[in-house]
C-alpha cells in the first residue's frame, strides 16, 4: 500500500531531473530524438516537459482524489450504476437559444440520465490503491515567516498584497493575511465565473448557434447562442448545411437576417479595445480582426453584423442566391421556427479551461451571462452580478465585501477577498463537486502553459523557479492591479489552495515577480 506522500516523493524527483534537463544541466533533450524537432527546440522541450509534468500530477491526483477501484472513482462508478444523472444542462433540457439540446451535440445518442447501448465495464487494475496520506500540511507560523518576505516586497505597495492559503484536503486555512480585505481582483474573478458557469449549466452543456426558417419573410436566420469561439470555418460549414436544407425545401433564394435576443448587446465599461469586443451573442473568433486566437487583437465595430455577413457570403458561395445589395437585418427569429442547421461550441467545460488558460475576456462575458439567462436573470451586467452572487452564496462561499462588477475582471470598481478565492478554489477541487473541477484543471501550469508560459523559468534561477509545473494559478493584471490565485503542491504532495491580492502596486514586473515567489514558497517549502 503506498500513501500519496511516496508517489508524490518519486513523482517530485523524477520531475526535477526532468526540469533540470531542460534547463540544460544533464546533456541535450534533443539527443536520440527525431532530427526534425531540432528545427523547434521549444516545442520538443514543451512536449516532452508536459508529458513528464503531466504522468507525475496525475499520479498525484490519484492518490490525492480518491477512493478509487479498478481505475475508476468509487463515487462516480457507484453513481453510473445506480442510473444517476449527470448534472443538467441548460437548465431545462434546452440549448442557450431555447432549442432541445441534443447530449453532447450527437444526434440520436443516449440522453443525460439514460444509460447507452454496449456500456462500457470498469477498466482493468493497473494502479495499487493509494491511501491519500500526504504528509503533513506547512505549519501556520513556519507558513506565515515564509511568504512574509515576498507578500512585503515594496513593489506590492503600502501593506503589501492579502493572502490566503488553504489545504484542499482538510479545507482548513493554514495562512491569511488581511484575508477578508476587499480588493480589486482583475482576472483572477474568472475563477468565480468559471465555477458559476459550470454550477448553472452543467460541464457537458454546448453553446448552439443555429440558423432558421422565417417562412413569413422568406428569410433565414442566424440565431446566436453566446459562443464567442465560433469560427469562420464553422460559419462555412453551417452555410453548406443550411444551402442543403434549403434545396430539399425547393428554395433557391433568400434574404438572411441575425437574432442576437439571447442577450444584451453591451458595451463593458472600458469600451471595445483590444482586449475585448463588443458583448454581444453572435461572434465570430470574438470579433477579431484578424487570425489571432488568444490575447489582444483589432475588434470589428459590430461582431454581429460581421458574422452574420460572413454567413451570407459563405450562402452565396454555397449556391444559394442572396441578394448583394442587401445587408442582413438584425432581428428577432419568429417563435417556433423551423431549424436548418445548428453548430455547438465545445462543452463549457472545455470551454471554461480555455478560458482560464488564456484569459479570455471576451468568453468570460459571454459564458456569464449565458448562465444569467438561464439561472431566470436578465442578460446584461446587472443579470451577471446576480447570477455570481447568488451561486457563490448556495455553493458556502462567503461574499462579504465582495462587488461583482463583471465577469472577466477588467472592470476595476470590482472587488473579491482572498478568501472568497481560495474558498471558490475548495469548491471547485471538492470530491463532491465533480461538476466543477474544469476550473481548476483548466489553470495555466507554471512555466509551461498559457498565461503562465513565460513564468516560472525552471532554468533562471530565481525564486519562482521552484514553482514550475507545480503551481498553477490564474494571473490577473490592471495597472497598479497585480494579483495570482490557484494551487501549489508542497514537497510532501499536499495540494493547497492560495489567493494573493495587490491593488496599489508599484512595480509592475516586480510585483508580479514577488507574488511567483510567494506562490514558489508553496511548493518548496515543508514549513514545519
Amino acid at each position: 500500500m503506498r500513501t500519496a506522500a511516496q508517489v508524490w516523493r518519486t513523482c517530485r524527483s523524477w520531475m526535477v531531473a526532468w526540469w533540470r534537463r531542460l534547463a540544460g544541466r544533464d546533456g541535450d533533450l534533443d539527443a536520440g530524438l527525431d532530427p526534425t524537432l531540432g528545427r523547434d527546440r521549444e516545442t520538443a522541450r514543451v512536449v516532452a516537459a508536459s508529458a513528464a509534468v503531466g504522468l507525475a500530477l496525475a499520479a498525484l491526483t490519484v492518490a490525492l482524489s480518491g477512493p478509487w477501484d479498478a481505475g475508476q472513482r468509487v463515487a462516480e462508478r457507484q453513481a453510473a450504476a445506480a442510473g444517476e444523472a449527470p448534472p443538467a444542462s441548460g437548465g431545462d433540457g434546452h440549448d442557450a437559444d431555447g432549442l432541445p439540446q441534443d447530449h453532447e451535440g450527437g444526434e440520436g445518442g443516449a440522453r443525460p440520465g439514460e444509460a447507452g447501448e454496449g456500456a462500457l465495464p470498469a477498466a482493468a487494475q493497473v494502479l495499487a490503491p493509494a491511501t491519500g496520506d500526504a504528509g503533513p500540511p506547512p505549519g501556520d507560523a513556519a507558513l506565515a515567516a515564509a511568504l512574509g518576505p515576498s507578500l512585503a516586497d515594496p513593489a506590492l505597495g503600502p501593506g503589501g498584497a492579502s493572502g490566503s492559503v488553504v489545504d484542499l484536503t482538510t479545507g482548513e486555512r493554514l495562512y491569511g493575511d488581511d484575508a477578508a480585505s476587499p480588493r480589486t481582483p482583475a482576472s483572477t474573478i474568472k475563477l468565480v465565473t468559471s465555477v458559476v458557469a459550470l454550477d448553472v449549466l452543467g460541464p457537458d452543456h454546448r453553446l448552439s448557434t443555429t440558423v432558421v426558417w422565417d417562412d413569413d419573410h422568406g428569410r433565414v436566420v442566424l440565431v446566436g447562442g453566446g459562443d464567442t469561439t465560433l469560427t469562420p470555418e464553422q460559419i462555412s460549414v453551417l452555410a453548406d448545411r443550411t444551402a442543403t436544407a434549403l434545396a430539399e425545401r425547393g428554395v433557391a433564394g433568400v434574404a438572411v437576417g441575425y437574432d442576437v435576443s439571447l442577450y444584451a448587446t453591451e458595451r463593458h465599461p472600458i469600451g471595445v479595445n483590444d482586449n475585448l469586443a463588443l458583448i454581444t451573442p453572435l461572434q465570430m473568433n470574438a470579433g477579431r480582426l484578424d487570425d489571432s486566437r488568444h490575447g489582444p487583437a483589432p475588434r470589428a465595430e459590430d461582431p454581429a453584423a460581421e458574422a452574420a455577413a460572413a454567413f451570407a457570403r459563405e450562402l452565396r458561395v454555397a449556391g444559394i442566391r442572396v441578394d448583394h445589395a442587401a445587408d442582413p437585418v438584425r432581428g428577432s427569429a419568429p417563435d417556433g421556427a423551423e431549424r436548418l442547421a445548428i453548430h455547438r461550441s465545445a462543452t463549457v467545460s472545455t470551454l471554461v479551461e480555455d478560458m482560464l488558460t488564456h484569459s479570455d475576456n471576451d468568453l468570460a462575458e459571454a459564458l456569464a451571462r449565458v448562465a444569467a439567462v438561464a439561472a431566470g436573470h436578465g442578460g446584461d451586467a446587472d443579470g451577471v452580478g446576480r447570477v455570481m452572487t447568488e451561486r457563490l452564496r448556495e455553493l458556502g462561499v462567503p461574499r462579504e465585501g465582495a462587488r461583482i462588477a463583471d465577469a472577466s475582471g477588467l472592470d476595476r470598481t470590482g472587488r473579491l477577498t482572498a478568501e472568497l478565492l481560495t474558498d471558490t478554489l475548495r469548491v471547485a477541487a471538492s470530491p463532491d463537486r465533480p461538476e466543477l473541477r474544469a476550473a481548476v484543471t483548466g489553470l495555466p501550469v507554471a512555466g509551461f502553459t498559457g498565461t503562465l508560459a513565460d513564468r516560472y523559468d525552471p532554468s533562471a534561477g530565481t525564486a519562482a523557479s521552484a514553482g514550475a509545473g507545480l503551481v498553477r494559478a490564474k494571473t490577473g493584471t490592471l495597472t497598479g492591479v497585480n494579483t495570482l490565485a490557484g494551487t501549489a503542491v508542497t514537497p510532501e504532495g499536499r495540494v493547497l489552495a492560495f489567493a494573493f491580492l495587490a491593488d496599489a502596486t508599484v512595480g509592475p514586473v516586480e510585483a508580479q515577480a514577488a507574488l511567483d515567489a510567494a506562490a514558489a514558497t508553496l511548493a518548496s517549502c515543508s514549513c514545519h
